[in-house]
């Protein structure tokens, strides 16, 4: 005999769990004293929120199942917003939803919430265990749920009920890898398009993971540049002597003309969300392994699905080697001089100090497997564009979701599940305050995370994106404390940059600083990441802005502006 927390504690460390993300709380008593005697950790989070961001990078690391815990109400409710961006990020969570007392549902008790209902948006399965006979199946099916649709389930559970006494024996829930082609139908007329194009270009995203050689493979063959999509870049850019960058809004100006001047596109394991970018009279073919995903973003003649890897292995004996690398070297042309105008940005500048040479100087000190995990705004520009990828390191980040605050708490999911991987995260100031806590965690459990603050006083990129939309800069400020001296004041080192002649020193001596340390660099906040293609709109926008802030009696702002991107805009 054992209680049902018991078996689930069992189950979950047959099935390779290793740690639970959480708050404890009375409802979870009957977990965390079953944890507390087991072999797993429990990791004591600040907030339910950097629970789920935890697990949800522990998942995307490992691909197996992670877990988190949230006690009754409010406790469960704070997992929300990470749940969402483990499913939409596709990583399979399991979140135990603790409840009140059971024979108090539906009576406005205290804390009483309906999980059900709360989880249902951000999860591939929610369910209400109401008996203890009910624990052992649904806990497979909730488990099984999440691996094999990559996404969370949520089981929501009274804390009378976890100490119920159950006979169950646990079971080995994994994730089973499985291959899907496409017909043979689709596949011919798959061929025959790009047989007949002159100018393919392929888009790659995260379901390339595992396709790398067949997609340079397939680039070679059909002398097509290659874009990738941002969940992409760890899986596409590296090794690749076809790509040409990124597409999209925060991506290069040869991404764009790659995909606009294609008269055959093969979409290969992506969901870029962005219409604009996509060609308008190309022939599009699309491989993805979730057939409800292709059409979503564009107008698709082939519909393939399969997985990359095994639907290019059978595509490509069927296409043509192409001769012709006019559109390919031109290109690649484009993307060798939108390569050489960004890293002139990172150059030394005496008067400020610019996020592009403090992510060039991070990226060139760290470890061949680091795993970088950027902030949502402006470090995400950074990584995008000056994080080198090499097949072994990692970038993970909120990149579906767009949530901030992201960068610490996954740096801790996955700093707790690869101890010996060096972890850093990109944070922006905004991001870090939000969840600010979070440094009391990594302390606390002594992770050696290396956290690197761009600090600009502003909510930077929404700044930007009220300049391009002719918006004079409101409720943007931030009034931020030295966030060197608040880490070294709860043990952490921390080491403040201010002068651009400190900053190479001082990222050396971040880098090898052994435990947990925060570089808390003061960057230049006017900066502009432009966008690939300039549309008349934004350029009405800037305008329109400039009028607006000189007759809001803030015209300095504008020299200030002027004088730091001198650089990308002259």
């Amino acid at each position: 005999m054992a209680t049902i927390a018991e078996f689930i504690v069992e189950t979950l460390s047959t099935s390779g769990v290793e740690r639970v993300y959480g708050l404890s709380g009375d409802s979870l008593n009957g977990f965390t004293d079953a944890v507390r005697q087991s072999g797993l950790d429990w990791v004591h989070v600040r907030h339910e929120e950097a629970a789920a961001f935890a697990a949800s990078a522990e998942a995307a690391m490992t691909g197996e199942i992670a877990v988190c815990a949230g006690s009754c109400g409010p406790g469960n409710l704070h997992l929300i917003n990470g749940l969402y961006d483990a499913q939409r990020s596709r990583v399979p969570v399991l979140a135990l939803a603790a409840h009140i007392p059971s024979s108090e549902i539906g009576s406005g008790y205290f804390q009483e919430t309906h999980p059900q209902a709360i989880f249902a948006e951000c999860s591939v399965y929610v369910e209400h265990v109401s008996s203890a006979e009910q624990m052992p199946r649904l806990l497979r099916i909730a488990m099984r749920e999440a691996l094999t649709k990559r996404g969370v389930a949520v089981l929501v559970i009274s804390g009378d009920l976890l100490l119920t006494e159950i006979e169950a024996e646990a079971e080995e829930i994994r994730h089973q890898q499985s291959l899907l082609y496409p017909d043979s139908s689709s596949l011919a007329r798959a061929a025959e398009a790009l047989n007949a194009g002159e100018r393919v270009t392929i888009l790659a995203g995260a379901g390339a993971a595992g396709a790398h050689d067949e997609l340079i493979a397939a680039a070679e063959r059909l002398k097509a540049p290659v874009v990738h999509a941002l969940r992409g870049k760890e899986n596409v850019e590296y090794d690749n002597p076809h790509d040409v960058g990124m597409s999209g809004l925060i991506g290069f100006e040869s991404g764009y003309h790659a995909l606009h001047e294609a008269d055959t596109l093969l979409m290969l394991g992506t969901d870029f969300p962005y219409t604009q970018f996509y060609p308008e009279h190309a022939t599009i073919i699309q491989v993805d392994i979730r057939g409800e995903q292709i059409g979503r973003r564009t107008r698709v003649d082939i519909p393939l699905v399969g997985g990359v890897k095994e639907t290019l292995d059978v595509l490509l004996p069927h296409v043509e080697q192409k001769r012709s690398r006019k559109h390919l070297d031109a290109m690649l042309e484009l993307y060798e001089s939108s390569r050489e105008g960004l890293d002139d940005l990172t150059k030394h500048s005496r008067r400020t100090i610019h996020p592009q040479r403090l992510t060039r100087l991070i990226d060139e000190a760290a470890a061949d497997d680091a795993v970088f995990i950027p902030d949502v705004g402006s470090p995400v520009v950074m990584a995008c564009r000056y994080v080198t990828t090499n097949g072994r390191r990692r970038l993970i980040g909120s990149f579906t979701h767009g949530s901030m605050a992201n960068a610490l708490p996954q740096a801790i999911g996955v700093q707790a599940s690869h101890p010996e991987r060096q972890v850093i995260a990109l944070a922006g100031d905004g991001g870090l305050a939000m969840l600010l806590g979070e440094l009391l965690t990594v302390r606390q459990l002594d992770l050696p995370i290396k956290i690197v603050v761009y600090n600009n006083s502003s909510l930077n990129f929404v700044e930007l994106e009220m300049k391009a939309a002719g918006v004079v800069n409101y409720a943007t400020e931030l009034e931020n404390p030295r966030f060197s001296d608040l880490a070294e004041a709860i043990g952490i080192t921390g080491i403040r940059v201010d002068r651009p002649k400190d900053l190479e020193k001082a990222v050396t001596e971040f880098m090898a600083t052994d435990g947990p340390a925060l570089l808390d660099v003061v960057t230049e906040r006017q900066e502009l990441t432009l966008p690939p293609s300039i549309e008349a709109e934004q350029v009405k926008g800037f305008s329109a802005y400039a009028v607006k802030t000189v007759l809001d009696g803030r015209g300095g702002e504008l020299i200030d502006l002027a004088k730091a991107n001198a650089r990308q805009l002259f």
